[in-house]
């Protein structure tokens, strides 16, 4: 305890010390303060502490600062603070009192002082989410088109509050319920410490003065202390945070304390909550239970499906230049198999009318090679330009001759090349 209350005075001692532009790097120097927050802790729950009244103007002041950090630094304190306030005589927790009030004064405004109200929108079912995809909820065009005739639906889950001097037993819970909340708005910040503090409140709330906390382990004797409904929902929704974010057990153990206060004081609304909860908890601790942020959500690629069907101005320009690509080879490949023809019917024309046509069709390959130094002479080098077309043209012509003009009898010869040759001179 002693090393507590100097951890505590160093701290005390420090902030004084700070100037304005030095507090918007302080929120690191705190994070690295490893023994100062069990420290605070001790302090809090000390009745008797003469630091108590000093540490909470200490934070009041860090969350009066414009850095969320230093806000959040403070926030994680309140459940502690609420139990405190709650099982203590209040006379004699005034200096909480005033930090509780002081929060709760600066949370209800913004920053020009105008009252602030606590809304949400209504997504959209025509746009793609981590929950659904707009094609398997089918043809939805009709609803969409009259939803976007009109503004956005806007739900306001917290009005305006006015501000409050002191607690009465009016606006006590009215004032506990809107620091929950505030609370609950930023849990995902707060560490295990303050997710543990947040069970152990739950908990020691809901079974102080009943049979149910003789079972307990802390046996320390509390009086009953009065709950209303929507304060028990909002300690619901940070238990179920600290379930699922490593405090598994002390998690289940508030939700069932939870329950059991409500059935006692037959509360619909948290025995609604808190039982859809309960059945909706797996058999076991999830895997990664012990650390943070085991819910798994599995998110769908809509992304990819949107950009198929996207139609720009530069998909239209890709597609046509596609197709004129593939014009273009088309054409070049029909150029090139047209010159491939015309040279193999050159040479095929010139081996059949070289060859012998009992064997024609036999051994094709190799008259090509004999006709091809025959026929050099042919050629429109060696004679004019209009006997090397007739000669193409004849070639042709016999290389379309009917099949049976093309097999001899076989007690009938074959013409000889010189025969063919005199024919061709003749042309």
């Amino acid at each position: 305890m002693a090393t507590d209350r100097g951890i505590v005075e160093d701290w005390l001692s420090e902030f004084k010390a700070l100037s304005e532009t030095q507090l918007s790097g302080y929120a690191g120097v705190l994070d690295q303060k490893i023994t100062l927050v069990p420290a605070l802790y001790s302090i809090i729950q000390d009745p008797d502490s003469e630091l108590l009244e000093p540490v909470c103007h200490q934070l009041f002041e860090l969350y009066r600062s414009s850095e969320d950090c230093l806000r959040r630094f403070t926030l994680q304190f309140l459940p502690e603070l609420l139990w405190v306030y709650l099982r203590r005589d209040r006379h004699s927790s005034g200096c909480i009192e005033a930090l509780l009030l002081g929060i709760y004064n600066l949370e209800i405004v913004d920053k020009d002082g105008n009252g602030k109200l606590l809304s949400f929108l209504i997504p959209s079912l025509s746009k793609p989410s981590i929950y659904h995809e707009p094609s398997s909820l089918g043809s939805i065009a009709l609803t969409e088109g009259a939803l976007c005739q009109h503004d956005l639906i806007r739900v306001i889950y917290s009005g305006l509050h006015p501000q409050r001097e002191a607690f009465t037993a009016q606006n006590r819970f009215e004032v506990l319920c809107f620091l929950m909340l505030c609370y609950n708005s930023l849990v995902v910040y707060m560490p295990r410490s303050s997710h543990r503090a947040v069970c152990r409140m739950s908990s020691r709330l809901c079974v102080s003065g009943f049979a149910r906390q003789q079972l307990k382990a802390w046996t320390t004797s509390c009086m009953r202390v009065l709950l209303e409904p929507q304060f028990m929902v909002q300690m619901l929704a940070a238990v179920y945070h600290a379930i699922y974010n490593g405090e598994w057990d002390a998690g289940r153990e508030a939700l069932d304390d939870i329950l059991y206060r409500a059935q006692l004081e037959l509360y619909s609304e948290p025995l609604l909550l808190g039982n859809a909860m309960k059945s909706s908890l797996p058999g076991s601790a999830p895997d990664g239970s012990q650390g943070r942020k085991v819910l798994q959500v599995e998110v769908t690629p809509s992304i990819r499906r949107v950009s198929r069907c996207t139609i720009t101005a530069a998909s239209i320009r890709r597609l046509r230049w596609k197709r004129e690509v593939d014009a273009d080879q088309l054409s070049r490949e029909e150029d090139s198999s047209g010159l491939n023809d015309a040279d193999e019917g050159f040479s095929s024309g010139a081996s059949s009318s070289s060859q012998p046509s009992g064997v024609r069709g036999r051994k094709s390959r190799p008259s090509a090679r004999r006709t091809s130094s025959t026929s050099l002479d042919c050629r429109p080098g060696q004679r004019s330009g209009a006997e090397a077309r007739r000669y193409s043209i004849l070639s042709l012509q016999e290389q379309h001759l009917p099949e049976e003009t093309e097999l001899l009898s076989p007690g009938k010869q074959s013409r000889s090349p010189s025969f063919s040759m005199q024919i061709i001179s003749q042309v």
